[in-house]
């Protein structure tokens, strides 16, 4: 791999003209010896980012790529930090990046390869640009990247991830109006969402975020518009994360995806993985390890929120990208093209202890594949029981189910899982005056706290828990939450794959959610006296949209219905003694909105009702979920 033989010039707010007249900031960092600029043309990687290209590790990756030969040039997207123009989120992306791209292959120090990396937003921006194929686009590195914004990651299956409902929030805090006006920038900075949020649902106009009307905007635009309708797949208008419709657009250039199984994007980054490798030419790979969401420093750590998978589970991912970049920017041959195309963490396999962190040791192993879902796989249905079993025999009876009462005013509170940005901003401290020398994204930065538990965690209330009550009790105790497990397991099974379950259910309400959650429950040890439950997966379905995302139809109370909820992927090895468990419940608050159960516009409604929900599993009614078993 390239060697760090360089030094690093750093050329700051080079304002590059788009195809509009607007003007990006970006921050262009050139390989020197010494002082002076090393002469040659050399490959270019280029981020774009909505959060401030001098912030964080964007600095620290300059100095990293920029001494081993590359030309790294960090933007600021439209309408944000140094930037100029209006920021709505994604919309104005694939002509940026495009020009950017462009911009860069005529400069007198670029030979011409341009690479794009980022993750999350920063990935978001690479297929963007993609999807017009600029000429000069030579490689990518997405990192954690949306592949439909629509279905399943800033709505999903018809609910909302409330995390994107609090990113317009956060975003607010260091709009250029904030930025502006003291006097907006501490309103900003003293709205408490987690408190606006116990006013579900929160009015337009009636909170801080409408001193920055476009934010605002954005926030009600992606809460109202529930229907996978135009403004989901529109290009003409602005652009808001659908890649799917638009594959064949798609520039086919060698493509590296990365992410985790605790991941937010945990189901886009395979899928990017398999719609890319079916319709391009080009090299695509893929990497999944057992982290949660960010960049290099999250797949340097071994855990996952409350869980530890090894000492294996760390990787050092500047150097997994520089041996891309290398071998699809530079030419050089870094054997990366010759390895299988993924390699996945299969977690799983330790001793379920307390390890001297104070988390569970779940362990955990590398493996190569060489295809998504792997060939070998052996689809399982394991099916639903009266009396909370869950089993590959099926139910034989020709009544039987479950009913639960669901109360939008008492949400299951949410405890782990694929988050990310689901955020609030912590009161303003005393002292506020030391903080006057930071900017509102420092502050910001300095105050955020997570509104719910990320990543592997014990299914049990905690008072650090949002929404939990005392006596905090394990959520299996819920009344409306039902719980089907196998017995203790005979002998280890791996579970790696795709995700799929089937419930025929019925509502006393005309509409309502369903939640499913696949847990593995560790056996009780020393250090676990009530055993582990230990969230794996999960996701929702709103009942609405049972037979189309693109219009809903309403329930007639008490007809039952066919339900197809789809969990994340995972890769997870239960030992032996462990127990496989399915949670169902009809809500997971604050990862998903609260569905009222009135059957009203989405986002709108101001009254709730309970509704009695009912689980079938008989024989002409198997609810069930399918388990991707390996041989083996």
């Amino acid at each position: 791999m390239s060697k760090a033989e360089y030094d690093v010039v750093a050329f700051k707010n080079v304002m590059i003209p788009m195809r509009d007249g607007v003007r990006l900031a970006t921050d262009i960092y050139r390989p020197a010896m010494g002082a002076e600029v090393a002469e040659g043309r050399l490959p270019t990687v280029l981020e774009r980012t909505p959060y401030n290209k001098e912030r964080g590790d964007f600095p620290e990756k300059g100095n990293y790529f920029t001494r081993r030969g590359y030309v790294l040039a960090v933007q600021d997207c439209r309408g944000r930090f140094k930037s100029e123009g209006e920021f709505y989120g994604y919309r104005d992306d694939p002509p940026d990046g495009y020009d950017t791209v462009e911009w860069i292959a005529k400069q007198p120090w670029s030979d011409g390869k341009v690479g794009t990396m980022g993750t999350s937003y920063m990935g978001w921006v690479q297929s963007a640009l993609a999807l017009l194929n600029p000429p000069h686009l030579a490689s990518m590195f997405p990192n954690v990247s949306i592949f439909n914004a629509g279905l399943h990651s800033v709505r999903h299956a018809g609910a909302l991830e409330m995390r994107w409902f609090a990113w317009a929030f956060l975003r607010a805090t260091d709009s250029k109006e904030a930025a502006a006006d003291p006097a907006i920038a501490k309103a900003l900075l003293e709205m408490r969402f987690d408190e606006l949020i116990t006013r579900w649902p929160i009015k337009r106009g009636q909170t801080p975020i409408s001193l920055t009307p476009i934010y605002e905007e954005y926030a009600f635009d992606i809460l109202t518009h529930s229907d996978y309708d135009e403004f989901w797949r529109r290009t003409g208008r602005g652009w808001m994360g659908d890649v799917e419709e638009y594959l064949d657009d798609h520039a086919d250039v060698p493509m590296y995806y990365s992410g985790g199984w605790y991941d937010s994007y945990c189901r886009s980054t395979p899928e990017f993985y398999v719609k890319m490798s079916e319709a391009k030419k080009s090299p695509v790979k893929l990497i999944m390890g057992p982290w949660t969401h960010g960049d290099a420093a999250i797949f340097a750590r071994t855990y996952s929120g409350d869980v530890d998978f090894g000492p294996d589970a760390a990787i050092d991912y500047n150097a997994l990208r520089l041996r891309w970049f290398d071998q699809t920017l530079k030419g050089e041959d870094t054997d990366i093209l010759k390895e299988p195309p993924i390699r996945i963490f299969v977690m799983g396999g330790g001793d379920s202890r307390r390890n001297k962190d104070g988390r569970l040791n779940h362990g955990g192993r590398w493996r190569h594949e060489k295809e998504w879902p792997l060939a070998r796989t052996k689809y399982e249905k394991y099916y639903l029981h009266g009396g909370g079993g869950l089993s590959p025999e099926k139910p034989k009876e020709k009544s039987s189910s479950t009913s639960y009462v669901y109360d939008p005013d008492d949400p299951v509170p949410t405890i782990g899982g694929n988050l990310s940005t689901l955020l609030y901003i912590l009161p303003m401290p005393e002292g506020y005056e030391a903080m006057e020398g930071l900017s509102n994204h420092e502050k910001m930065a300095v105050l955020n706290k997570p509104l719910a538990k990320i990543g592997a965690q014990d299914q049990v209330e905690a008072p650090d828990v949002y929404g939990a009550k005392p006596p905090y009790l394990p959520l299996s105790s819920r009344r409306d939450v039902l719980v089907f497990q196998t017995p203790p397991l005979k002998k280890d099974m791996e579970v790696t794959g795709p995700l799929h379950v089937e419930l025929w259910a019925s509502s006393s309400a005309v509409d309502t959610d369903f939640t499913a959650k696949l847990i593995d429950v560790h056996p009780p040890n020393e250090d676990y006296p009530n055993g582990y439950a230990m969230n794996l997966a999960d996701s929702i379905i709103r009942a609405r949209y049972r037979n189309s995302f693109e219009k809903a139809e309403l329930m007639e109370p008490g007809a039952v219905y066919r339900f197809a909820i789809q969990p994340y992927p995972t890769s997870n090895l239960f030992k032996r003694g462990h127990r496989i468990r399915l949670d169902i419940s009809s809500s997971n608050w604050p990862r998903f909105d609260i569905n009222p159960n009135t059957g009203e516009p989405l986002g709108l409604s101001t009254t709730t009702v309970k509704a009695v929900n009912t689980i079938h599993h008989e024989a002409a009614r198997p609810s069930h979920i399918v388990l991707p078993i390996i041989p083996g």
